[in-house]
């Protein structure tokens, strides 16, 4: 565990900042001692790098939270598009600097028509495309209905909910996936994300299965409230239920 303090030095997130997502329940820290200091783990910090690289996409906060709330949110996806991102705005920075440099060379008389590198179209148009990929889904304009004026403890209530049935396939994980009680829980889960987030169909249903078997933060959340092993076999045992 480290401390708001600890969290600001290492990431470079001010503790104003850092105070201000603990009260819109964007990031809340794992923990709070007598004294009042907010505590912080490894899980934290993922989920802050995950709000930095909406960020970066001109995401607003509101829109992150429920974005990365969703059992929906494929990491991989938003790091995919940050790298983009990143990688286009560096040809942008290199297009400047060679402008300069030119400039510095040549002399600016030589060089007053040549505005291209001026030009983010190219960066605003993809920065535009990865927002609405985040947001113009049937799924998610399903999700924005369903999850439309609920409180955070309701929230927090529904997400616990969903890890119940993961903490028992935690229950269970030594078994067969493709057994009865395993299949139970699979239906379960399903009708679960379908009555509180977006109709789940099998086909979606296989893809979030990579989220929590893929080893990624989700891996992490279920493992640790299943035990170890627990996404990966809560996986196999969706992998089953979509093959029969």
């Amino acid at each position: 565990m480290i401390t708001v303090h600890e969290v600001s030095k290492l990431t470079g997130v001010s503790i104003r900042t850092l105070h201000h997502y603990d009260k819109l329940g964007l990031l809340k820290p794992v923990a709070v001692t007598e004294a009042g200091y907010r505590l912080y783990d490894e899980s934290s910090l993922i989920r802050l790098q995950s709000i930095l690289l909406f960020r970066e996409l001109q995401f607003p906060l509101k829109d992150i939270g429920r974005i990365l709330d969703s059992p929906a949110f494929d990491r991989n996806k938003a790091l995919d598009q940050q790298i983009h991102l990143l990688e286009l705005q560096r040809e942008h920075i290199d297009n400047l600097i060679d402008l300069a440099k030119g400039i510095r060379f040549v002399g600016v008389k030589h060089m007053t028509t040549d505005f291209r590198p001026f030009d983010t179209k190219k960066i605003d148009e993809y920065a535009r495309e990865a927002k609405a990929s985040w947001g113009t889904t049937p799924e998610w304009k399903e999700y924005e209905q369903k999850s439309k004026g609920r409180t955070k403890e309701q929230t927090a209530a529904i997400s616990e909910g969903m890890m119940d049935i993961f903490r028992s396939f935690g229950a269970i994980r030594e078994g067969d996936p493709a057994s009865a009680e395993a299949q139970a829980l699979v239906n379960k889960l399903q009708g679960y994300i379908t009555e509180n987030f977006y109709t789940c169909s099998d086909k979606i249903l296989l893809s979030l299965s990579k989220m929590y078997g893929g080893g990624g933060s989700m891996t992490e959340s279920i493992d640790k409230v299943g035990g170890p092993g627990t996404g990966e076999f809560a996986e196999r045992a969706i992998a089953a239920h979509c093959q029969a």
